[in-house]
């Protein structure tokens, strides 16, 4: 009988169940999301990876075995588009290989994108 996984309760327990290789890229992914988020911004895990949420979901970021995957996919911006086309996968999402330079500061643009997005979708209802 195969282990049972272990739901993490926080982005630190995540961080803390993943291989090393992948531990030091997903901390600095969570600094540069969390400065880049408005500090209203909440940590979360939701579908049992880790989140941030204002206003409905900003981001989503996993690890994976060779790669680490950032959610949702990218819309609404054009230029935002063309920069993180050469990371998206087959349904938008984005695959940012472990064995490459991660692009922390396009992670940011992208953060700050979604926050402009949610808060206009906010300011609708």
């Amino acid at each position: 009988m195969a282990a049972a996984r272990v739901k993490p309760g926080s982005i630190e327990q995540y961080i803390a169940a993943r291989p090393p290789q992948a531990r030091g890229v997903l901390r600095k992914l969570r600094s540069t999301i969390r400065r880049a988020a408005p500090p209203a911004a909440e940590e979360i895990i939701s579908y049992q990876i880790p989140a941030f949420r204002l206003h409905g979901i900003l981001i989503y970021f996993a690890a994976f075995k060779n790669h680490i995957g950032v959610f949702p996919p990218i819309r609404g911006d054009a230029k935002l588009e063309a920069a993180v086309a050469k990371y998206a996968g087959p349904k938008g999402n984005l695959k940012f290989p472990l064995d490459a330079p991660i692009p922390y500061a396009l992670v940011a643009r992208i953060v700050k994108s979604r926050v402009k997005q949610n808060l206009a979708k906010a300011g609708k209802k």
